[in-house]
């Protein structure tokens, strides 16, 4: 599968579509996911083009991956979540990646079950 420039989280990176972000920094773009499965619902994307954890692996630089999992601890800690947080990565349809870009959720603000993604 070769990565779709035109998939929704590259517009937001490329500012086409607004969103509300909780955290940005060199490697990283954190915000807030429109149809949240929990109180709080954050999305984290990398900033380059990688459609999974295992592409990323793949092609990006040791420096792109410590970037984009500091840039994860970096949105957990913006959200001050001290009560705790589900991490979650998507990869392929069978396990719900409805966008080609690699992205974390981080969920949390409730006791979360097994209904929450």
């Amino acid at each position: 599968m070769t990565y779709d420039s035109n998939n929704v989280f590259a517009k937001i990176l490329r500012h086409e579509i607004p969103n509300k972000t909780v955290y940005e920094d060199d490697f990283v773009l954190a915000f807030y996911d429109i149809n949240p499965k929990a109180k709080i619902h954050v999305l984290v994307i990398p900033k380059g083009e990688y459609i999974n954890f295992q592409d990323m692996l793949d092609h990006a630089s040791q420096n792109e991956i410590d970037g984009f999992l500091k840039g994860i601890f970096a949105t957990i800690k913006a959200l001050n979540l001290t009560d705790g947080y589900r991490l979650v990565f998507n990869t392929g349809r069978d396990a719900g990646q409805e966008v080609p870009h690699l992205h974390a959720h981080i969920l949390a603000g409730e006791k979360l079950s097994a209904d929450h993604l």
